[in-house]
């Protein structure tokens, strides 16, 4: 098996450092990754300045771009190997809820799910999981994921991919599939003067987790639900975002037919 890792925390952060070596015993694994971080970063490739993979180490190439750029030279020829899955992270913090939306984790595994490749994206969930600089914290999530595809990935439909979370806590309860759940609206913006007297702002906070009784009552949980009672959180997400709920009604209002 050929495993492409990618991530949107840098080629040299401890999440894809310990995730590449776990997932050795499964086979070649090849990490492409950002020469820095790239959080935030969605989908977005580059498209107004050439790209520079460097192989850094054996297997191992930075590339002056996003998440999504290294996958996409990674499955279209920077190599003359075929690739069996890509798997993206291990990301340090959570991507639940609405965050996927600007995750850079989840735009490397939709890339990787676009040229028609399994892809997952994995993140590490927990209060002090950025301050980490080591790959030991990250050995027991690594380990995790090795497992889970160890025993086959499950069938999901073409150009959707699985978004794991899983929480950082030393006795996990299993895992749940879950819905991507919603946050509240983030917290408003914080305006400053620097010591150069030019005003600057920070993006404000993400707003708390929404509370779904509808659908709790149809047996489904949200993967907030799942990190908050010690779950891993396996949500399956899709690139097709048309809501065909409402075509009819807005054909309707529009007075467009099909």
């Amino acid at each position: 098996m050929n495993i492409l890792v990618a991530n949107d925390d840098g080629v040299f952060a401890p999440g894809i450092q310990a995730l590449a070596n776990a997932l050795k015993p499964l086979g070649r694994v090849i990490v492409v990754a950002p020469e820095a971080e790239r959080s935030g970063f969605s989908s977005a490739l580059t498209l107004d300045r050439p790209l520079r993979p460097v192989q850094i180490m054996p297997d191992v190439w930075s590339v002056n771009g996003t998440p999504a750029d290294c996958v996409y030279l990674a499955l279209n020829g920077l190599f003359d190997i075929q690739f069996d899955l890509v798997v993206s992270g291990i990301n340090s913090g959570a991507n639940l809820g609405d965050d996927v939306l600007y995750s850079g984790t989840v735009g490397a595994a939709f890339e990787g799910r676009l040229m028609r490749y399994p892809s997952i994206a994995v993140s590490l969930v927990g209060s002090d999981v950025r301050q980490y600089q080591s790959a030991e914290n990250y050995q027991a999530a690594a380990q995790w994921v090795h497992d889970f595809i160890a025993q086959g990935l499950p069938q999901i439909p073409e150009r959707h991919i699985l978004n794991i979370n899983i929480p950082d806590i030393a006795q996990l309860n299993g895992a749940m599939v879950t819905y991507q759940g919603q946050r509240r609206q983030s917290k408003p913006i914080s305006s400053h003067v620097d010591p150069r007297g030019h005003q600057v702002f920070w993006i404000g906070l993400s707003g708390e987790a929404v509370s779904e009784p509808q659908k709790q009552q149809q047996g489904l949980q949200s993967d907030f639900y799942a990190i908050n009672h010690g779950f891993v959180s396996i949500t399956p997400i899709q690139m097709d975002a048309t809501n065909y709920e409402v075509l009819d009604q807005l054909h309707q209002q529009l007075g467009i037919t099909s």
